[in-house]
């Protein structure tokens, strides 16, 4: 019979060892991703390692590969494994598509890959600055980490925002669509999705997205365009966005959490608010306490916090550093020392984020 401590010990080994084959399995996702793999096989139908190095433009050894690996992971379909490996037939399961190759479906998570790969780029950083206590820039995790953040929000940004989240909060729906025009800005709006979805449902009202990342507001404009979307993004700090407003409605969409001072940011916030407007924050739907072991939400947020999040926060000199694990008693408390009335938690349901309504206060 095993000891308790051998058990331990051999349950984590395989834990890790698990892990690790699954990490590796993201980085295939990764490569079906950038490399138009997965779209390749979802409207081509079964293909052969040469013929989707052809249609794809890659190499034919590299295409077998990472044909073979997929089907090992149980990714793709294999028509006849007897077969020679040039001969050897690889569909996607249509199941599957939503989930790799479909940008705009709820299932989609492809991107967590970008996002694994940005921050794996970044961590000779990462580690640097948990020996200085620094904090690493949001640009130098680079355009996968941008992109992958960006893709994994994009189907809720898109649909959900406009069509169940708001719609949740009937008076600040039914403002948006009426007259006078109202204003709304979107803060820490990244690629600009969320920015453009609020435009396109809400076509009267005045939207503007701003970001501090350059190339998130360039990317921003480009996809606003490629939509058809005529919509403002601005490069500025919250301290400058009450010459814009004054706003109706502020959105701080999965960014709250991200910024150094967040009391700070909303006390200027609020300077940019109507009387009457309020700000709806979305953030990560953690515990409301700490404890451990945690549940999958709480690890999965946990991770990206220790290598990301928290490191790209402490950037800036004098950061509250709240880390990913933003629970409500700490939004409660930003909210009140910028001066809002009331801050309640909005009867939205979701998987990862937990909505907030600040307003009020003298």
């Amino acid at each position: 019979m095993a000891c308790p401590q051998t058990t331990a010990r051999e349950s984590l080994s395989e834990r890790l060892f698990d892990a690790t084959i699954q990490t590796l399995e993201l980085y295939g996702v990764y490569l079906g991703k950038r490399l138009g793999l997965y779209e390749q096989l979802r409207d081509s139908g079964p293909l052969t390692a040469p013929e989707l190095a052809a249609r794809a433009g890659i190499d034919a050894r590299y295409a077998r590969e990472w044909l073979e690996q997929q089907a090992v992971a149980d990714i793709l379909f294999v028509d006849d494994p007897a077969l020679a490996a040039e001969s050897r037939r690889y569909s996607l399961p249509s199941a599957y598509a939503a989930v790799l190759a479909d940008d705009e479906h709820p299932a989609y998570v492809a991107p967590f890959a970008e996002m694994l790969v940005g921050v794996a780029a970044a961590l000779p950083q990462v580690v640097e600055a948990y020996r200085s206590g620094a904090g690493v820039p949001f640009g130098d995790y680079g355009a996968d980490l941008r992109n992958g953040q960006a893709g994994i929000n994009k189907p809720a940004f898109l649909h959900d925002l406009t069509s169940v989240w708001l719609p949740a909060v009937p008076d600040v729906h039914a403002r948006l669509g009426s007259a006078p025009a109202a204003r709304i800005a979107d803060v820490g709006c990244g690629v600009g999705w969320s920015t453009i979805a609020l435009a396109r449902a809400y076509p009267e009202a005045v939207v503007i997205g701003y970001d501090l990342d350059t190339a998130s507001i360039a990317d921003a404009e480009v996809n606003a365009a490629s939509r058809g979307v005529s919509v403002r993004f601005e490069r500025k700090d919250a301290s400058e966005m009450a010459a814009d407003g004054p706003f109706d409605l502020i959105l701080v969409l999965e960014a709250l959490h991200d910024m150094a001072r967040p009391a700070e940011v909303l006390a200027e916030l609020r300077r940019a608010l109507r009387p009457d407007g309020c700000i709806i924050v979305a953030d990560e739907r953690v515990a409301e306490r700490f404890s451990a072991p945690g549940d999958a939400i709480e690890r999965m947020m946990y991770g990206w916090s220790t290598v990301h999040c928290l490191p790209a926060a402490r950037v800036e000199a004098f950061s509250q550093a709240t880390g990913t694990a933003l629970r409500p008693d700490t939004v409660r408390a930003c909210a009140a020392e910028a001066g809002f009335g009331t801050c309640d938690v909005l009867p939205i349901d979701h998987d990862l984020f937990r909505f907030y309504r600040l307003e009020g206060g003298q």
